[in-house]
């Protein structure tokens, strides 16, 4: 098995391993489409609840959405991974009916800190929140090292 082979194992591993635990994404209908080392892309369908006074997409909502990627991209490597700061600006909105894609891509990782880039869009390529997050990984692995060494 090649080193790239093995890190995309990993991260597949991570996946497998968190997505169960994560009742947050599963209660607002997430998915987590695609995971690569450095790199996730989750989706969601804007439901009637997810929407705000105006009847637009909540900010809040949207923001869950890039961090669940971003979180997923981050720990990809099996190292537990944390939030050290986020922002979110909000190009446009979203709406009812919705499909939401989110895709978190690692743009610097530098010892224990990285840079994380998250473009939210909806189905006609509209750009919906621009999420951009730093992780700081802290001690300790997302999958125990005996279940990595039955698999890679």
């Amino acid at each position: 098995m090649t080193d790239a082979n093995k890190r995309q194992k990993i991260a597949q591993l991570v996946l497998d391993h968190m997505y169960p635990k994560d009742h947050n994404a599963h209660a607002m209908g997430i998915a987590i489409d695609e995971i690569r080392p450095g790199y996730a892309r989750a989706s969601m369908v804007v439901r009637r609840e997810m929407l705000n006074g105006h009847g637009s997409l909540h900010g809040g909502m949207s923001y869950a959405l890039a961090d669940t990627a971003f979180a997923y991209a981050c720990n990809s490597y099996n190292t537990n991974a944390v939030a050290a700061g986020c922002s979110i600006v909000y190009p446009s909105a979203g709406r009812e009916g919705d499909r939401l894609t989110a895709e978190a891509v690692e743009t610097h990782l530098t010892g224990r800190n990285g840079v994380y880039d998250v473009t939210v869009s909806n189905q006609d390529g509209d750009i919906i929140a621009l999420f951009r997050g730093q992780s700081r990984m802290v001690s300790g692995t997302v999958v125990p090292s005996e279940e990595i060494a039955k698999h890679v």
